[in-house]
């Protein structure tokens, strides 16, 4: 997809804050600091339009950016900061759900998790959770330019191994500064809003139509 125009629309804090014009949706989730900014901003090549909160955890609203007039990227609450009260993360995880459970333009989760470490209890739980519910997940794992190319293909094993995804499925791994990965993300992207396809088509898709692109996501290994 060429990007001629990406523009912040709103931070929502509420579903009657979330915009009506029926565009699909791409959220991201993952912890705070895990690069979700960073990898918007390359998708659309641009430096600063999705910012880092200076204080990680802070966020408490779901971020629209939205895409020519293809798409929305949404930007989920990081998860696991540990300065957030138990109180607080449990508001913003019933927020997260109902989102995810309900929201009848979304058509992909990207869980972003960080390449140079096995994923967090919270990862597992999230994947778990994505999982159970069939909504659509597409693991990326971020920060590929941090760790040496010789490491890569060990720990993306690590990832999936400990998130324990099923038999052929692999991460796809990223990296904002190489735009490692951002060709075949982006393919992958517009086949789960069926970019390029006559609208008629999209509309009448059934509900349940986005489960068969677990066929886009499920790679074999390299």
């Amino acid at each position: 997809m060429k990007v001629n125009q990406a523009e912040f629309v709103i931070s929502a804090v509420g579903p009657s804050q979330y915009p009506e014009d029926a565009l699909p949706e791409i959220a991201l989730a993952g912890r705070s600091n895990v690069g979700k900014s960073s990898l918007i901003n390359c998708l659309i090549s641009r430096k600063n339009l999705a910012r880092t909160s200076s204080q990680p955890g802070k966020t408490q609203t779901l971020n629209y950016y939205k895409v020519n007039q293809d798409l929305y990227f949404v930007d989920l609450p990081g998860y696991g900061y540990a300065k957030v009260s138990k109180t607080k993360r449990e508001q913003w995880g019933k927020f997260i759900e109902n989102y995810l459970l309900n929201r009848e333009t979304l058509r992909l989760v990207m869980q972003l998790v960080d390449l140079r470490h096995p994923p967090s209890k919270d990862d597992q739980a999230m994947y778990e959770w994505l999982r159970h519910n069939d909504v659509p997940v597409l693991v990326v794992a971020t920060k590929a330019d941090k760790i040496p190319k010789s490491q890569w293909a060990k720990h993306l094993k690590i990832v999936r191994e400990t998130l324990g995804m099923d038999k052929g499925v692999q991460p796809l791994m990223f990296s904002s500064e190489l735009t490692l990965g951002k060709d075949e993300l982006w393919g992958i992207l517009e086949q789960a809003i069926a970019y390029g396809e006559p609208e008629v088509e999209a509309a009448e898709a059934p509900a349940g139509t986005i489960e068969t692109n677990e066929e886009v996501i499920q790679r074999e290994p390299s």
